[in-house]
């Protein structure tokens, strides 16, 4: 279905801004006053009064009335609480990726697409001093990174979103071609796994594979993300069959 038809026929304004403005919050920004929400959301000073002071009554916002700034509530807390604990995804991924952390020593984790852009729902760290850091809850563009690229491939709409963006300069190994991308993409649906090398953080290697549902539709992915100085210490088929192996374990457990 044609974006511009949903939008028009199946959602609300006033939902799609009262939602802008809880995702307006981030790891690097947890704490925003009314005049950054509104520079974010492109949301009038008048209406985030309503949206925020109603999110404050229901526990949504929290309003320090020293500073009168905002943070994330507690309901936010309860209810990621609650996805956490009935989400059969992250049930069956967390003692499985958890194991391969343990093995390996070098940084998992999990991603969704979230909208237009790739957002990690599951992370566990590096246990070495020099690793590339993953939180829960950070997004990136769907065009660049290992876990970004392994999401994008299996995007039943995938060609429409690479003609509606503009590919950005993130790093300088970046792919800013419309054309590599898409050869590229074709190519990670075709072995089932992406890797790239600095495309988003510098100095970071990355190897992805998905996770598929029945109808071979993306679910998400699983990562891991390697400092190249350490990178070429591994077997990079080894890393790639691992990978992939752990993408279709959680696979096999779901479906």
């Amino acid at each position: 279905m044609d974006q511009e038809i949903f939008e028009k026929n199946y959602t609300m304004s006033s939902l799609h801004k009262a939602i802008k403005v809880l995702k307006a919050f981030t790891k690097d920004e947890p704490s925003l006053s009314l005049t950054e929400l509104s520079k974010k959301t492109g949301i009038s000073i008048s209406s985030l009064q309503r949206f925020v002071s109603t999110f404050v009554y229901e526990g949504f916002l929290h309003k320090d009335e020293r500073t009168k700034r905002y943070q994330l509530g507690h309901s936010l807390l309860y209810l990621g609480n609650l996805v956490k604990e009935e989400s059969s995804l992250i049930i069956v991924a967390e003692p499985i990726l958890k194991k391969l952390n343990e093995e390996i020593g070098e940084s998992v984790s999990m991603n969704i697409i979230d909208g237009l852009e790739r957002r990690c729902i599951l992370n566990y760290d590096s246990t070495y001093p020099l690793s590339t850091k993953m939180f829960v809850g950070d997004t990136s563009p769907l065009y660049a990174g290992a876990s970004s690229k392994a999401l994008l491939a299996f995007m039943s709409n995938a060609e429409d979103y690479i003609g509606s963006i503009e590919l950005e300069l993130i790093s300088d190994k970046t792919i800013l071609s419309k054309e590599q991308l898409w050869e590229e993409l074709l190519q990670i649906r075709k072995q089932r796994f992406a890797k790239s090398r600095s495309e988003r953080v510098r100095g970071a290697c990355s190897l992805s594979a998905p996770i598929l549902n029945a109808s071979e539709q993306i679910i998400a992915s699983v990562s891991l993300v390697i400092p190249e100085v350490r990178y070429n210490d591994y077997n990079e088929d080894y890393l790639i069959h691992t990978i992939q192996s752990v993408g279709l374990e959680i696979e096999k457990q779901l479906f």
